[in-house]
């Protein structure tokens, strides 16, 4: 009975938990023993008919999964159980299964695999990300809303700068996907101590061999196993990509709330339910969803990083929290990226709302646009910021509008006109270069995706 989430089917799409399924990963297994056979009888090592022979034979077609385990059972060692099951099926030519190899041999290229695999979907996730944060980042390029930091009314913005934002640290991710590639996709055949001893004069080329025909790179140097500060780089990677997801659900989140009300993540008005209690209630589910995983990958980079120190050539620490990291990673990220390019694609934003809100301090988040009005009239800086600091207060302590508080000030009607004071309160005045970063970013980000060869 599943025990685990995942397993449940609570979490992951159908094509990444396909990838981290028994089968395919004994496949992989095989995949390896067959590439190994077909390399060695490349250079000489063994006849061609016995290597064509492990070849047909090395699918879980006829290398049965429960046979593999009945072995196992009785000699307690997973790969040793696949070798003898894979030699019973090939008859004599069952004598040149594994030759030279060692067990890790087998499993780190067949984890490479499984991971090559894992990036590709991982990769077209995030290619299709980028495009709808791109597209919304164009529709939304105008919209105004307010800027806010430390959770308070700062300067007005643009929900698409907001959006070019995000889409820009979702290229970066995909830059950082595409260039780990070559360090991450790294199988080996080395033997027990990285040696090669056991695969004789060849060996080097035995092992360029299998890894080119396994679409992966072989390693510049191995001990037993392929070294870890690979498997860490690529567990932080996704975390990261975690975390820029976290932070876009996050953000949804805070617009979500009632005070607020300016995007919300898609509900389904026909059938979902928020609340078993509150009829009401349309929770950002989703995105909370996202923010939770997140912090999952987070505690798997620890993990990751304690995998890196080994006993001399080789221990066995890495395997066990291995069984569970990398999958797991592989899986959550995905089912992360789907969610929110759910989200994203459907998102339901309120303009007139972030419009309404603007208003919300009655003018005095324009402050800063009155003050470099006064500067340019020939106040000092510092003195134009002090000024408009007490007026501020004082809009906000008589609850007054703070157009009117300017307009009663004296000082600043000697320096500023209504007409002055009018154009520095309005919002759209004050956007600085933000269309023009959205449209530059926008720009760049197409050029990255024809070059990539997709579509814009």
């Amino acid at each position: 009975m599943p025990i685990l989430p995942i397993d449940t089917g609570r979490y992951g799409t159908p094509e990444m938990l396909a990838i981290f399924e028994e089968e395919n990963y004994v496949q992989k297994m095989l995949d390896v023993e067959a590439a190994l056979a077909w390399a060695q009888s490349e250079v000489g090592e063994i006849p061609i008919e016995d290597a064509e022979r492990i070849m047909q034979m090395a699918t879980i077609k006829h290398v049965k999964i429960s046979r593999v385990k009945e072995i196992e059972r009785e000699i307690r060692h997973d790969v040793m159980a696949l070798v003898k099951a894979l030699a019973e099926v090939c008859g004599s030519s069952g004598a040149y299964v594994h030759l030279g190899a060692t067990s890790y041999d087998i499993v780190d290229t067949a984890k490479a695999l499984q991971i090559k695999d894992a990036l590709d979907i991982i990769a077209r996730r995030l290619d299709e990300l980028e495009l709808v944060l791109l597209r919304l980042a164009d529709s939304y390029k105008n919209t105004i809303m307010m800027g806010r930091t430390h959770g308070q009314h700062a300067l007005p913005i643009t929900f698409g700068l907001k959006m070019a934002v995000w889409m820009r640290e979702v290229s970066r991710h995909i830059q950082r996907l595409r260039e780990c590639r070559k360090r991450i996709l790294v199988g080996k055949m080395s033997g027990a101590v990285g040696t090669q001893a056991a695969l004789g004069p060849n060996a080097i080329k035995i092992q360029n061999l299998v890894m080119e025909r396994l679409g992966l790179q072989a390693p510049e140097v191995s001990t037993q196993i392929v070294q870890r500060d690979r498997h860490a780089e690529l567990i932080c990677l996704l975390a990261i990509i975690a975390s820029s997801l976290d932070k876009f659900a996050t953000e949804i989140r805070e617009l979500q709330r009632t005070e607020i009300a300016e995007a919300f993540e898609p509900f389904e008005k026909q059938r979902q339910v928020g609340s078993s209690t509150m009829p009401h209630k349309r929770n950002p589910e989703m995105c909370e969803r996202v923010c939770g995983l997140a912090k999952i990958l987070r505690g798997l980079v620890v993990s990751a990083l304690e995998n890196i120190p080994t006993w001399h050539e080789r221990d066995l620490t890495q395997s066990s929290s291995e069984r569970f990291i990398i999958p797991e990673a592989c899986i959550l990220v995905d089912y992360m990226l789907s969610l929110m390019i759910h989200v994203l694609s459907n998102l339901d934003v309120d303009d007139e709302r972030m419009r309404k809100n603007i208003d919300i301090t009655t003018g005095r988040a324009m402050s800063e646009a009155v003050m470099l009005a006064l500067v340019r009239k020939g106040i000092r800086r510092q003195d134009a910021h002090e000024i408009l600091r007490q007026l501020t207060i004082k809009s906000m302590s008589e609850n007054k509008p703070f157009r009117d508080i300017l307009l009663e000030d004296e000082a600043i009607r000697k320096i500023l006109t209504e007409i002055e004071i009018d154009e520095a309160l309005k919002p759209e005045n004050y956007l600085g270069t933000a269309v023009k970063q959205v449209e530059m970013a926008i720009d760049k980000t197409i050029k990255e995706r024809l070059q990539r060869g997709l579509q814009k």
